[in-house]
């Protein structure tokens, strides 16, 4: 059992280096972000300021320069104007010089703020994506049995991808017209202050007529955003039990669900994109009169002796980069509420308080010898029946217990309870005298092995499914557990060997095989506490003899709690728990409940299993 004092300390120090408090307190930011897409993007922008501020400044002096060409073009215009003195021609080869560098300026500076965002965004996509898991792997199983996977995946993924082009729409879309916008219009009182008032009432006016109706679009974008996460969710749930839609020839079924889910989709994309094609034409029509309105006004001027033909450039130019600005302003804004309705939809689904937080002053699991304790424990599902009554159980270090009885007895309960994966309604779980629901989970779980009765396998090798118990495990660690396992040779004999990839949960694998990699797993994870459901129940008689050596193996030394329909399995074990609706009621060694009359002896009867021998 040398290795299984390594596994402990190993476990021991994972918890000692664990951070208990980084977590909770990165879940309870979030959840005060909810359904607030401004302040859930702008968390994320100040984890990188210096970053994000060099890009402002990029876009800042590139725009600065970019309206300044105006101004220099103005300058050009008015020298060439001087005629071709010597003097003239040097006052129009300076202007040409300042219009060349802020060209030049204008360029370049583009260029470094798109070399910063270019890593920038892009990492703060990543810090999206892992913090939104790291939410979502802390929520209970009843969330996740509620919801698809295919949903939440893809909600996981539409909230970087908003985050992504939302950034991007501000950087580039929303702030050059902006600051443009102000600086042309600062230009134009150097030719009439009165005009560039004007431009600014109009174009501040026109912005938030055109801000307040898109948002009044805000359902539509949203109606949009929940039906491609629908799509999303379906899509992902269909091709997952794609065996299943053949065996009962529901293709067609099936794809006409999806059309129909589709057309849902379609039709609110449709809605939405036809709000924002209104606003955009209500902008082009206001513009335009604008745009030649104030054309005609330095025209007059310039008829009159107030303007010179520079000015009538610089208005003129200044004037379309204003009727630019506010347009690709207002779609840009148009744009960027589908992907704000998006933002929002996906946070307010996602960020849901978890069921089951670690307690505020919850501390690591102290190991020892393995004891487990039911004290008075009662439990229902929410909306069910209640399924334990008052289970009352105190299981010794070191014991082999098996938990037997009819389906809905309240076995697999123990195992989840056991795990945290619900909290008692009444009573307490108590592991070496500490209760359960005032420790860390992480560390409570990294104090089990586990063999469930559905294997469930990652789309990775074969060897990194067994390795996923222990990382740190070298090759010849997880060889020797697939050996011991009994598994070694079949998976040896696969194409790839030990580098063959199993497919979507394991699907290119027979369910033996995978129950036998599920235990060369927990005998690699080598926890003092051993959680055992149905481990042999995908088996067939041949190979449950033969992997029932590998279980002893695996048993040894540890606290052992199996489920078992198949009483056979359990001759070796210490203690039988007979439990029938949602209570124990039987207790003792197998050869004690073999030989006395009780729901015990009726099991072996209806199995044909012969009870052992009384004890002398």
């Amino acid at each position: 059992m040398q290795g299984f004092t390594k596994s402990s300390d190993q476990a021991a120090q994972g918890n000692a280096d664990f951070d208990m408090t980084t977590a909770p307190r990165q879940t309870a930011t979030l959840l005060g972000l909810r359904a607030k897409p401004i302040r859930f993007l702008l968390h994320f922008v100040m984890r990188h300021p210096w970053a994000h501020a060099g890009v402002l400044v990029s876009v800042l002096i590139a725009v600065l320069c970019s309206v300044l060409t105006q101004y220099g073009l103005k300058n050009v215009v008015d020298a060439v104007s001087h005629g071709h003195s010597p003097a003239a021609m040097h006052g129009v080869w300076m202007a040409f010089g300042v219009l060349a560098v802020l060209i030049a300026a204008d360029n370049l500076m583009w260029r470094v703020g798109g070399w910063i965002a270019a890593k920038l965004f892009v990492q703060v996509t990543g810090d999206v994506r892992r913090d939104l898991f790291s939410h979502l792997a802390g929520h209970s199983p009843s969330y996740f049995a509620d919801r698809l996977p295919g949903t939440l995946a893809g909600r996981v993924t539409a909230t970087s991808n908003a985050i992504f082009t939302t950034e991007n729409t501000l950087a580039w879309n929303i702030l050059p017209p902006v600051v443009a916008v102000i600086f042309s219009i600062a230009l134009v009182t150097s030719v009439n202050p009165l005009m560039a008032l004007v431009m600014f009432g109009i174009s501040a006016g026109l912005a938030l007529i055109i801000f307040f109706l898109a948002r009044k679009g805000g359902p539509l974008h949203r109606s949009y955003a929940g039906s491609a996460a629908r799509v999303d969710g379906e899509l992902v749930d269909v091709i997952g039990n794609i065996a299943v839609v053949r065996a009962f020839g529901a293709t067609f079924r099936e794809s006409k669900r999806i059309a129909e889910t589709v057309g849902e989709e379609m039709s609110a994309r449709h809605n939405s994109l036809k709000y924002l094609e209104k606003l955009r034409l209500l902008h082009a029509v206001i513009t335009a009169i604008f745009s030649a309105g104030v054309m005609a006004w330095v025209v007059v001027l310039w008829s009159q002796g107030h303007a010179t033909p520079g000015d009538i450039v610089l208005v003129g130019s200044l004037c379309f980069t204003i009727l630019h600005g506010t347009r690709d302003l207002a779609v840009a804004l148009v744009d960027l509420t589908q992907h704000v309705a998006r933002l929002e939809e996906a946070t307010a689904t996602l960020l849901i308080p978890h069921a089951l937080p670690d307690a505020p002053q919850a501390r690591p699991l102290l190991l020892t010898a393995g004891g487990v304790t039911f004290d008075d424990v009662r439990f229902a599902y929410p909306g069910r029946p209640e399924v334990l009554k008052g289970v009352a159980l105190n299981i010794q270090p070191g014991q082999r217990v098996g938990l037997v009885g009819s389906s809905g007895a309240g076995k697999s309960t123990i195992l989840s309870l056991m795990q945290r994966f619900y909290d008692p309604s009444e009573g307490r779980i108590l592991i070496d005298g500490q209760d359960i629901s005032r420790v860390t989970q992480e560390s409570l779980r990294q104090g089990m092995a586990v063999v469930p009765q559905d294997i469930s396998l990652f789309h990775r090798t074969v060897l990194e499914n067994i390795r996923y118990a222990r990382p740190s495990a070298t090759t010849a660690e997880v060889l020797h557990a697939a050996e011991l396992a009994r598994c070694r040779d079949f998976i040896e004999a696969l194409p790839e060997g030990f580098e063959t990839v199993v497919g979507d949960r394991g699907t290119k694998l027979s369910g033996g095989q995978r129950q036998r990699i599920a235990i060369a797993r927990a005998i690699l994870k080598n926890a003092p506490l051993l959680l055992l459901d149905e481990a042999t129940s995908a088996l067939d008689t041949e190979s449950e003899q033969a992997i029932q050596g590998a279980l002893d193996t695996l048993m040894e030394g540890r606290t052992v709690v199996a489920i078992a329909h198949r009483l056979s399995t359990l001759r070796n074990f210490d203690r039988i728990i007979v439990m029938a609706n949602g209570e124990v009621v039987d207790d003792g060694s197998p050869t004690e409940l073999a030989n006395r009359a009780g729901p015990y002896r009726d099991l072996l009867a209806r199995q044909n299993v012969i009870p052992m021998p009384r004890a002398a």
